[in-house]
């Protein structure tokens, strides 16, 4: 079968992978120069199956409402002038009680469960190389009150399978010592074992390499046009050669028996212009890499900071600290003043932790801090959209929020068995199929 993959960034390239396994022809499509240069290329590096609570509960309104006029706030809401913004947002509210959280916790462990299973069979028999790092994610608390909610999240948690265990503080500096300078602000965490954490990036690049290898045709530097309908089906795909384009050159089609929309953020303008219509919007998400100064005294182990809901990972010689939302569209920018003040608290919140051990030092003192932004791609449940629309030959892979490197390998792995005929062995309520009556996942250690 003729394939045609929109999106070169995890979940596309995963996508295009598992295609390639199966033995179909696969054509990849993105505006880029190069794989994982949008969503994917400077995330949290955590795999985070364990850590996968949906943004929706109860409590959600009340903190959006309490954060809307602090920049730096964990979520904020820029209220637009876009009903598709407004839509999302009441689609999210009614999201925000019990039932809902519990059923779409469900989806979400499933689908991680799977999904690293999938990551663990592609490195083995790729030998893709990443920072690799498998020892776990530690979450700490800086308050008794948080502690304590803490405790009742692992137990709602263990009932779908997740092994997360409250540590105290004690436990918690064995497992990561880096923090003992933090350690009096401090009063205890939970940890996960089987959790672990590498550079999205670089993975993503590798496996497109071997795609290539493989036979995969990349169309890199192009931008998509239009999906073209003819009928109830999708005939071709319009794009262009960005370089080529300024010279006057026209568009061209391309045409597969499987067209996959996997443009996380953007999926949703483009599935819209042909009728298909998924609430995803943008979450810009912002990260700060940092070289390290003291290496002995960076964290090994993947860990979540409570106070700021940040999320700090050892990529070799450097650290990554990543976290926040910011509903507002698609605005990228690094320099408002909203950004800035974002990106100034990664620093500052370092140094709070880790003091003296990374650069967080600005261009102007002399340092080289590699800040970033990008969109990640949420939808009100934080489950995905994974499987076929009601427009023949037209398939979707979007909406992984923040889950997109956790969920990315089975993702890309279940929509290939679908395009291929198969049903995945997971319990997910796919695009196009009949979700299998729902049962406790247990999480793969």
């Amino acid at each position: 079968m003729k394939t045609i993959v929109l999106g070169a960034g995890i979940i596309g390239i995963s996508t295009a992978w598992h295609l390639l396994e199966r033995g179909h022809e696969v054509t990849v499509v993105d505006r880029q120069p190069d794989a994982a240069l949008e969503t994917s290329f400077a995330n949290a590096a955590q795999i985070s199956v364990s850590y996968c609570e949906p943004w929706a509960n109860r409590a959600a309104p009340w903190k959006a409402l309490k954060w809307m006029f602090d920049k730096e706030a964990p979520l904020l809401f820029r209220p637009q002038l876009d009903w598709e913004q407004w839509r999302w947002c009441l689609k999210f509210l009614a999201q925000c009680n019990d039932s809902a959280f519990e059923r779409n916790v469900q989806q979400i462990v499933a689908l991680g469960a799977y999904s690293h299973a999938a990551l663990k069979d592609v490195v083995r028999s790729t030998g893709i190389e990443y920072h690799r790092l498998e020892r776990g994610i530690a979450h700490f608390y800086s308050d008794q009150k948080s502690l304590d909610e803490a405790g009742h999240a692992v137990e709602v948690m263990r009932q779908f399978g997740v092994q997360r265990r409250l540590v105290s503080k004690g436990e918690l500096l064995q497992i990561e010592p880096a923090f003992k300078a933090y350690g009096d602000r401090i009063t205890g965490g939970t940890y996960t074992s089987t959790d672990e954490s590498g550079d999205a990036r670089v993975f993503t690049q590798q496996l497109a390499r071997r795609c290539a290898e493989r036979g995969a045709k990349f169309l890199y530097g192009h931008d998509v046009l239009r999906l073209n309908k003819i009928g109830n089906a999708i005939d071709s795909v319009a794009v262009i050669d960005r370089q080529s384009g300024v010279g006057g050159k026209k568009d061209y089609l391309l045409k597969g028996d499987a067209i996959v929309v996997a443009c996380g953020s953007y999926s949703a303008p483009l599935l819209r212009t042909v009728g298909v219509d998924l609430p995803i919007y943008p979450g810009k998400g912002y990260s700060a890499t940092f070289p390290l100064r003291k290496p002995e005294g960076a964290p090994m182990v993947s860990t979540i900071d409570d106070g700021k809901k940040l999320a700090m990972s050892r990529l070799g010689d450097v650290l990554r600290v990543a976290g926040t939302i910011e509903l507002g569209g698609f605005d990228l920018s690094l320099d408002s003043p909203v950004a800035r003040a974002r990106c100034h608290m990664l620093s500052r919140r370092i140094e709070e932790i880790l003091p003296g051990v990374c650069d967080t030092r600005t261009p102007e003192q002399g340092g080289n801090p590699q800040y970033w932004t990008g969109l990640r791609p949420a939808t009100p449940t934080n489950i995905p959209f994974i499987g076929s629309t009601r427009l023949g030959k037209l398939w979707v892979n979007a909406g992984h929020g923040t889950l997109g490197w956790t969920h990315g390998a089975g993702s890309g792995k279940a929509l290939a068995e679908l395009i291929s005929g198969a049903r995945p062995a997971m319990d997910f309520g796919f695009l196009g199929t009949e979700a299998a009556p729902p049962r406790r996942a247990a999480v793969a250690a």
